[in-house]
């Protein structure tokens, strides 16, 4: 299981928000490029990069950074999500090295969306199913909608979708332990591979899912834990190793 450090981009900035909300961020370096060497040097296999603004706005907005990242580490697999919604803004961040994008609002407005970039970019498309109560939010959390994420998932699962990047927006930012038992649930009824995200806090959430790797849950997201220092990567990708 990979251990993978998220860098979510506000105004240039990296941030990290609580629960999404925009206006409950903060500031932990003006210098996303150097975070993400930061990272790397820690041993770090893969990045998650997340527009912020982009997701809200519908469009990148801090685009000019994912590709500084992207050239900075030319052969680091980098994970992009917010504001993707059309084929052309995917195909821009592949040519500029990224390796996977991540498709959000846009799956569950358009299904058929995910489908149809499945075949144009295969392996390369990464769905982010956001859930609260089991319920998908989209629009940068803006919204709860009626969908559920299980059977979102379960929805995608002969396009060639990658994995699955599935976050508890009630763990999200708030270091109170990863909800294993949703992750888990979730890669068992849409055999695809899950990507866990929200509340990634310390070694114990690491383990926990390591433990459940061979049901499906490939890899952990975490971004305040590492900011604050709750949890190193180092150690962290050394005990999923380990457990092989």
């Amino acid at each position: 299981m990979l251990v993978i450090p998220a860098i979510d981009l506000k105004d240039g900035l990296c941030v990290r928000l609580r629960q999404g909300r925009m206006e409950d961020s903060t500031v932990f370096s003006s210098n996303p490029v150097e975070m993400a060497g930061q990272w790397v040097a820690q041993g770090a296999r893969r990045l998650h990069l997340v527009d912020l603004n982009g997701a809200f706005a519908g469009q990148p907005v801090n685009g000019e950074i994912v590709q500084e990242i992207a050239k900075a580490f030319p052969t680091l697999p980098i994970q992009i999500g917010g504001g993707i919604r059309d084929a052309a803004i995917i195909e821009a961040y592949l040519k500029a090295g990224v390796q996977y994008v991540i498709i959000g609002t846009k799956a569950v407005k358009e299904p058929e969306f995910v489908t149809e970039m499945c075949k144009a970019f295969p392996g390369h498309i990464i769905v982010g199913l956001d859930a609260k109560d089991g319920l998908v939010a989209i629009d940068g959390w803006a919204e709860v909608t009626e969908v559920k994420a299980v059977d979102l998932a379960k929805r995608f699962r002969d396009d060639g979708v990658e994995s699955i990047v599935y976050t508890d927006i009630s763990r999200d930012g708030m270091m109170q332990g990863v909800n294993v038992e949703s992750t888990v649930n979730l890669a068992q009824e849409s055999g695809l591979p899950v990507i866990a995200s929200g509340g990634v806090t310390n070694m114990a959430d690491i383990e926990a899912l390591a433990k459940v790797s061979d049901k499906g849950v490939i890899g952990a997201i975490t971004g305040r834990a590492i900011y604050e220092g709750t949890l190193d990567i180092a150690e962290a990708q050394a005990l999923c190793d380990s457990l092989v």
